[in-house]
């Protein structure tokens, strides 16, 4: 197995630089790879920031790229509704895992924003 950092999946998906591509691809392709949270954090932020792709653009990648069987997350089921929490709702990334781990876990916070999305939250 092997870990993915931030720069390794940013070239995959963004296919920016053809040489980095065509490597990730490859390692990507020919392993089993893992992700931590805070590596898709900055991935997420890196496309918003630098890339300006929208909400939904990054969900919608992110749900294909880690849906392949090799993608290996703590918590995939938790990871891919905090996507779809982070595009429908007005958080960011990280408050959208908290958000769909609060269907587990009790989460205290003082962020309005965040304590709204736990009340409304839906399984």
């Amino acid at each position: 197995m092997i870990v993915l950092d931030a720069n390794y999946i940013l070239r995959f998906l963004v296919k920016d630089n053809d040489t980095m591509y065509e490597i990730a691809k490859e390692a990507i392709k020919n392993n089993n790879c893992f992700i931590d949270n805070e590596v898709l954090a900055e991935v997420v932020f890196v496309l918003i920031k630098v890339y300006n792709i929208s909400k939904s653009d990054i969900k919608d990648t992110l749900v294909r790229f880690l849906s392949f069987e090799n993608i290996i997350l703590h918590s995939k089921p938790t990871i891919i509704k905090a996507l779809e929490l982070f595009e429908e709702k007005n958080i960011d990334f990280v408050d959208a895992i908290l958000c769909a781990k609060s269907k587990k876990y009790e989460i205290k916070t003082f962020d309005k924003k965040l304590n709204k999305c736990i009340k409304n939250i839906k399984v």
